[in-house]
């Protein structure tokens, strides 16, 4: 969580109140201890799948032995089958998790940072834990979330969960990452340790809201003012798209946490993103492809993966493109919320992938013949970064006359 995001703020109040509601009626160390593990036992349901030091592992019991230097313990069961014992703080469980939420706490208490790199990382970016025979009924459809096609196989998760899967099955072709594939199974097995699915596809959704993914950070870059814009010359008339926008006045303004799994923070023109154009723009499209599969696979909320899959298909497949772009502007979306009225401006970088997505989603409607949701993407689009760097101010019009992209592009 980054810390100058209000919600990190927020957040460090909420752990605040429930290190007081834990401990309102404890006095000393070893009745704090105390009642942090009983908090464990009536509020954190166990076992839990979580991480040690990167290593997935299932956290059996959280125990206090009245050893105050020591603290809480983790008695954690290895993929193996042997059990170590480990201080909680060193746990990391999912982040939306109530586990997550009352480790943050016990470390906000013990004067660590409640929100370390480790806990910053979704589960997913690392080594991920495996699906067993017991968490599928293969006398009843399963869904998965689709995180890498890599053809013929889905690598997945199953839903409501982090436990990965591979699904082998036909009709792959509509499968992107961040879809809700629901899967008549047929036979399960294992192989080199690693749990494979096959089975037919009985449909397929895009159903952000499901993934249960931790929202993307909002940092607060201040106060955006219309006053301090370019609306053209002083004699020309102001548009009419950005006549509102300049009558609302200053709104807060921000940039999205951009997710890039593998980057080289030392190096910033060696990232994947520019790894998988290169290789695009050399002909080794497989390859290129491979590097954004990989991205969701590590992270689904990585948005410029998502958007660079849907260029890849754009050109000849804009009902295939869409649904890439679609779960990377629902992705985005989570973080705004309903009632968001701030402004993300393209130059700030990080906001890039996201309106990005949410481009390439208004360019597929308007290809398709959906006219009036392109137009509402568009306006939104100008409404969200008023500089307007991808230019739909000029494609606005041709959108509300109904003018088809076939039309346009033969002019």
């Amino acid at each position: 969580m980054n810390p100058r995001s209000p919600e990190r703020n927020k957040e460090l109040e909420a752990l605040e109140e429930m290190i007081e509601e834990i401990t309102v009626d404890a006095y000393g160390d070893d009745e704090k201890l105390c009642a942090f593990r009983q908090a464990f036992e009536d509020n954190v349901d166990l076992p839990a799948d979580g991480f040690v030091i990167g290593e997935p592992v299932s956290v059996i019991e959280v125990d206090y032995d009245g050893n105050e230097r020591r603290g809480l313990t983790a008695r954690c069961r290895r993929e193996d089958g042997s059990e170590h014992v480990v201080a909680v703080s060193e746990v990391v469980l999912p982040q939306a998790s109530a586990g997550a939420r009352h480790i943050a706490a016990y470390r906000k208490w013990l004067n660590l940072d409640p929100y370390p790199a480790a806990t910053r990382k979704p589960s997913r970016r690392g080594r991920q834990h495996k699906a067993t025979d017991d968490d599928i009924d293969l006398s009843k459809p399963v869904e998965l979330v689709a995180l890498a096609v890599k053809e013929p196989a889905v690598r997945c998760r199953l839903l409501g969960s982090d436990r990965g899967i591979t699904l082998r099955a036909s009709r792959l072709w509509d499968v992107v990452p961040g879809a809700i594939v629901m899967v008549n199974p047929r036979k399960q097995w294992r192989y080199a340790g690693h749990p494979y699915l096959s089975g037919e596809i009985q449909s397929i959704r895009i159903d952000v809201k499901a993934l249960d993914l931790v929202p993307l950070d909002l940092e607060d870059m201040g106060m955006w003012d219309p006053k301090e814009e370019y609306w053209g010359e002083e004699d020309e008339p102001i548009e009419e798209w950005a006549k509102p926008i300049i009558a609302h006045g200053p709104r807060p303004m921000f940039e999205m946490e951009q997710v890039l799994p593998g980057e080289d923070p030392d190096d910033p023109f060696n990232d994947p993103i520019t790894r998988s154009n290169d290789l695009k723009d050399a002909g080794e499209r497989a390859e290129a492809l491979k590097i954004l599969m990989e991205l969701c696979q590590a992270d689904l909320r990585c948005l410029d993966a998502h958007s660079h899959l849907g260029h890849f298909v754009f050109v000849h497949s804009p009902q295939h493109a869409i649904r890439h772009y679609e779960v990377g502007l629902g992705i985005g979306e989570l973080s705004l919320g309903d009632d968001f009225t701030g402004v993300l401006p393209w130059g700030l970088i990080d906001n890039r992938p996201f309106l990005r997505c949410m481009h390439g989603y208004g360019l597929c409607l308007w290809r398709l013949g959906r006219f009036d949701e392109a137009e509402q993407i568009f306006q939104k689009m100008l409404w969200l970064n008023p500089s307007d760097n991808q230019g739909v101010r000029f494609l606005i019009d041709e959108v509300k006359a109904k003018t088809a992209w076939e039309d346009r592009e033969n002019e």
